[in-house]
C-alpha cells in the first residue's frame, strides 16, 4: 500500500462581523493516523456557523486540475459550478484555486485534489498593508529601496504560499499641476516586488516585501502608490505628494585648444540638495575611436569636480556617471546620472586662396571684336534639301525591302558592256548551230527506219 502524506490547505477567511474575528472560525481536522487506499481523504477542515462569507486558497501542483470540494452534505463543488452558482466564485489559475463562498454550509469539508504538502489552514482576520514612506527630497535618476509588509491583524502572515501569490506594485501618479514638467504624463508603474527572495528581496516568505526602483521618469509633482492586489484582495497605500527634483549637477566644458592636451569637463554639485564633500563619482567613458575608459572622482571640500578626457579627434564623447553621497538631510543615497554627450564637430578644411594676377589699367585696353562666322544661305538650303531626300530615299528602301518585301532591281545602261552582249550572243548562236547539227547526225544514226509498205 502507498504510504500517502497528510496534506493540508491554505485558507484564508474574511469575515463581516467584529465578533467573528475572536471566534474560531475554521478547525482542522486531523486524521485518524490509518492509512487509506481513498487518496487525499485526509484533507479536511470544519466551517463555523457564523461565517457569511469564506475566502479558500488552494496551492496545488502547477498543470494539474482545479479541485473539488465536498460539502458537509456529500454534494461536490466544481470550478465548473461557479457560472451558474451565483454563491460561488472560482479562480482557477496554473498553480491554485481562490474559491468564494458565500454563507457556506457549516461543518466537515473536505478537498480532493493535488494539494501542495506544505499547504495549511490559517484564519485571516483584518489584512493590511505596511510600507514605509518614501524619502521628502528625490530627484531624477537616483534609486529608491521600498519595504513593505502584508500585516494580519497587525501582524505578519506566517503563510509562505499566500506571499508567492501576491505582488507589492509601485506606481506613481501625476498630479497634474502645470508649474511642474510632469503635467499631464499620467501614471508611471515602476516595479513589483515579489516575497521570493529573488532580485532585491532580503528573505523569501518572511511576509516582507522588499525592492529597489529608479526614478528614470520626467521630474515634477508625484503622487506615490503602494498596493497589493489578488484576484479578491486589494490594499492600496496612498502617501503624501512628493516632488522629484531634476538632477542636481551640471556640466562645463573646455575644449583643449592645442593639439595632444586633454579636454575638460567640470562637474558642478547643487550643494541645496547635496553634500559636496561626501559625493563620489564613477564611471565610464566611450571615445569616438571605440576606446573606453574608467574614472574614479573622490571626495573634496569643493561643489565642483573635474574629468579630463583625452584627445582622440572630433566626435562624440559618451559619458555615464554613477553617483554616490548624502543630501543635505542627511540621507545616503545612489544615484546614475543622464549620459552626458560631448561633441566636438568636425574641423571645416581650408582651401588655399588662387594668387590673383594684378592688372593695371584695364580700362584702357579694349579686347578684339571678332564676328562670329555664319553660314551662307545657299548652302543652308542645300543641306536642308539634301537632307529631306535622303530620308525619303531611306524610308522608300525600308517600305519596299520590309514592308512590299520586293528586291531592288537596278538597271544600268552602260556602253561598254553593249560589246560584250553582242559576242555573248554570237556565241549563243554559234552554239544552237553545232547543236542542232549535231542533232541532224543524231537523227540519221539513231532513228528507226520505218520499212512498212503501204496497203496500195
Amino acid at each position: 500500500m502507498k504510504t500517502l502524506l497528510i496534506v493540508s490547505l491554505y485558507l484564508i477567511v474574511v469575515c463581516f462581523t467584529p465578533e467573528a474575528h475572536s471566534i474560531k472560525q475554521v478547525e482542522e481536522l486531523k486524521g485518524s493516523g490509518k492509512q487509506n487506499e481513498i487518496p487525499l481523504l485526509d484533507n479536511r477542515f470544519r466551517i463555523d456557523d457564523k461565517i457569511d462569507e469564506i475566502t479558500l486558497m488552494f496551492f496545488r501542483r502547477p498543470g494539474s486540475p482545479a479541485v473539488i470540494l465536498v460539502r458537509p452534505d456529500g454534494t461536490k463543488y466544481f470550478a465548473t459550478n461557479a457560472v451558474r452558482n451565483t454563491s460561488l466564485d472560482w479562480y482557477d489559475e496554473l498553480n491554485y484555486d481562490l474559491v468564494v463562498i458565500r454563507n457556506p454550509m457549516p461543518g466537515p469539508w473536505q478537498v480532493i485534489g493535488q494539494i501542495m504538502p506544505e499547504s495549511r489552514i490559517v484564519v485571516v482576520g483584518e489584512l493590511s498593508l505596511e510600507v514605509e514612506p518614501l524619502p521628502e527630497l528625490l530627484f531624477q535618476g537616483e534609486t529608491i529601496k521600498v519595504t513593505g509588509k502584508l500585516l494580519n491583524d497587525g501582524k505578519p502572515i506566517d503563510a509562505n504560499l499566500f506571499n508567492d501569490a501576491v505582488s507589492l506594485n509601485v506606481s506613481f501618479v501625476s498630479t497634474n499641476n502645470e508649474n511642474f514638467e510632469n503635467f499631464g504624463a499620467g501614471i508611471q508603474q515602476v516595479a513589483e516586488f515579489k516575497d521570493d527572495g529573488y532580485g532585491f528581496d532580503e528573505s523569501a516568505n518572511d511576509g516582507v516585501f522588499t525592492g529597489e526602483f529608479t526614478l528614470n521618469f520626467t521630474p515634477g509633482e508625484w503622487r506615490p502608490e503602494l498596493y497589493i492586489t489578488t484576484d479578491v484582495l486589494e490594499r492600496r497605500v496612498v502617501q503624501d505628494t512628493i516632488v522629484v527634483h531634476e538632477p542636481p549637477f551640471s556640466f562645463t566644458p573646455l575644449e583643449a585648444t592645442v593639439e595632444g592636451d586633454d579636454h575638460r569637463i567640470t562637474i558642478n554639485i547643487d550643494e541645496k540638495l547635496l553634500k559636496p564633500e561626501t559625493v563620489i563619482m564613477q564611471g565610464k567613458i566611450y571615445y569616438p575611436n571605440n576606446e573606453e575608459q574608467i574614472f574614479y572622482l573622490d571626495t573634496n571640500s569643493t561643489a565642483t569636480r573635474e574629468l579630463a578626457l583625452q584627445d582622440h579627434g572630433w566626435g562624440r564623447y559618451n559619458i555615464e556617471i554613477s553617483v554616490f553621497g548624502s543630501t543635505v538631510n542627511d540621507r545616503e543615497f545612489v544615484a546614475t546620472l543622464p549620459t552626458y554627450l560631448f561633441e566636438i564637430e568636425r574641423p571645416i578644411e581650408v582651401i588655399p586662396e588662387i594668387p590673383v594676377v594684378s592688372v593695371t589699367k584695364l580700362e584702357n585696353i579694349t579686347p578684339p571684336v571678332t564676328k562670329p562666322k555664319t553660314m551662307s544661305t545657299g548652302v543652308m538650303v542645300s543641306l536642308i534639301i539634301g537632307g529631306n531626300l535622303a530620308i525619303l530615299l531611306i524610308g522608300w528602301l525600308c517600305i519596299r525591302i520590309f514592308v512590299q518585301r520586293k528586291p531592288i532591281k537596278l538597271k544600268l545602261n552602260f556602253a561598254f558592256l553593249k560589246k560584250k552582249t553582242v559576242t555573248d550572243t554570237n556565241k549563243a548562236d554559234q552554239q544552237k548551230t553545232a547543236d542542232a547539227e549535231n542533232g541532224s547526225k543524231n537523227d540519221k544514226t539513231g532513228e528507226i527506219l520505218n520499212l512498212s509498205m503501204s496497203d496500195d
